[in-house]
């Protein structure tokens, strides 16, 4: 199956597509210069989990937003339907529920393998260890090829030690065949290095956000009050606890700062466990939680600053980069990827992880000076423009598409 490429962005054709062999329907682009011939979109299904609308699925959408430019049609399975399908406002003929009835169902690999020769699907995208497994079974069955896009570190992912194991174990077993490997920060990078993969099928694309509305800075310059905010998928791993007990110091020492917790969490279990702790300090009146939104810009745009206290697990997180493109400073942990993004004293301040002591100290510091503040925010705009643009993660993303289909010998289907 041979494919033309191309490397300028490209817009589809108000006639829709051609009938490829098998009779599906296959986009036609042409590009944006209007002085080419039109050219065939080449077809990627990607395979996610589809439960959770947080930040790898912000990475998912805006690549669904994005990769028609670059000569490509993306397709989204969703292996554990869920949220994905409700908030990521693509096109509903190009999102689709796969479910599996558990982690090992594999039946669902011989449906996949039909639709991919029937769709004519050239190439396979897989973002979490569930869809992995998945995906190289998929693509031995159908001869094509595919990618394993790596968001965060698969043995620190959680605080659930043995699901940890597992996960580990199930992407180590299935990213043996894979064409590409793509980390979103050096770290990472580093990371599967350590492990034994191959440098030259490991390819560091930092994730990308759409530029955003900056706020008001000089208009807040003059503003005594500080509004804070956690916004994430709520789970151990992000140190809400952390933030909780920086915030109990920092009512002691009577500064006007207040926190929102924006975001769902992952078990009622651990819902009751952070209220009960809000209760337990007393915090009523300075933290506020506020369930989870899909509308992360203007959540981000009310707040004088993002705080993101992680304790681990961190790839290149996409709130933070959604804080930078909107001129927020951002208050986060030394962990991972995450000071790739955010230089210390730069675009924001870096505390320690588990220490709710230097965490409460950034957070004073960060109220010291609002011009100061303005200046971080200022940084903060230039750093999402000149390195973290959904457009740029789009291209890069596409070229690694085209020479893994370039290198890519196919195999007679099993």
């Amino acid at each position: 199956m041979s494919a033309t490429f191309i490397d300028s962005p490209v817009q589809l054709q108000p006639t829709g597509g051609t009938v490829g062999n098998c009779g599906a329907i296959v986009p036609v682009l042409k590009t944006t210069r209007g002085n080419s011939a039109p050219v065939r979109a080449i077809r990627v299904l990607h395979l996610i989990n589809g439960e959770y609308f947080s930040g790898a699925e912000r990475v998912q959408q805006l690549l669904g937003l994005g990769l028609p430019e670059f000569g490509f049609s993306p397709q989204f399975a969703c292996v554990k339907p869920g949220k994905f399908r409700e908030h990521c406002g693509l096109p509903d003929d190009i999102v689709f529920d796969t479910p599996m009835n558990g982690r090992f169902d594999l039946k669902l690999t011989r449906k996949l393998a039909k639709l991919v020769r029937s769709s004519r699907v050239e190439l396979l995208h897989a973002h979490t260890p569930r869809t992995a497994l998945i995906a190289a079974i998929t693509a031995k069955r159908a001869g094509v090829a595919w990618i394993y896009h790596v968001h965060s570190p698969t043995a620190r992912d959680s605080t659930r030690g043995l699901i940890n194991r597992i996960n580990d174990l199930v992407e180590r077993l299935s990213i043996r065949n894979c064409q590409c490997l793509i980390t979103v920060s050096k770290s990472l990078r580093h990371e599967m290095l350590s492990r034994g993969y191959p440098r030259n099928r490991l390819v560091c694309i930092p994730n990308g956000v759409q530029a955003a509305p900056p706020i008001d800075h000089r208009g807040r310059l003059t503003q005594s009050t500080w509004r804070l905010g956690l916004l994430a998928l709520m789970r151990p791993r992000k140190g809400i606890e952390v933030a909780l007990d920086a915030m109990a110091q920092l009512r002691g020492r009577n500064l006007p700062v207040t926190l929102e917790l924006i975001g769902g969490f992952e078990t009622e279990e651990y819902q009751r466990k952070i209220l009960g702790q809000i209760d337990a300090l007393n915090l009523h009146e300075t933290v506020r939680w506020t369930g989870f939104t899909a509308d992360v810009q203007s959540a981000i745009g009310r707040l004088d600053a993002l705080v993101l206290p992680s304790l681990f697990g961190e790839g290149m997180p996409m709130v933070v980069l959604e804080a930078l493109a909107a001129g927020v400073p951002v208050i986060a942990t030394r962990v991972e990827g995450t000071p790739e993004v955010v230089r210390d004293g730069i675009e924001g301040l870096l505390a320690q992880p588990r220490d709710s002591q230097d965490l409460a100290r950034k957070i004073a510091q960060l109220t010291e000076n609002r011009m100061r503040w303005a200046e971080m925010g200022q940084h903060a705009l230039l750093r999402h423009r000149s390195r973290f643009s959904d457009v740029e993660m789009a291209r890069k993303v596409a070229r690694a598409y085209r020479r893994v289909l370039r290198n890519f010998v196919p195999i007679c289907p099993s």
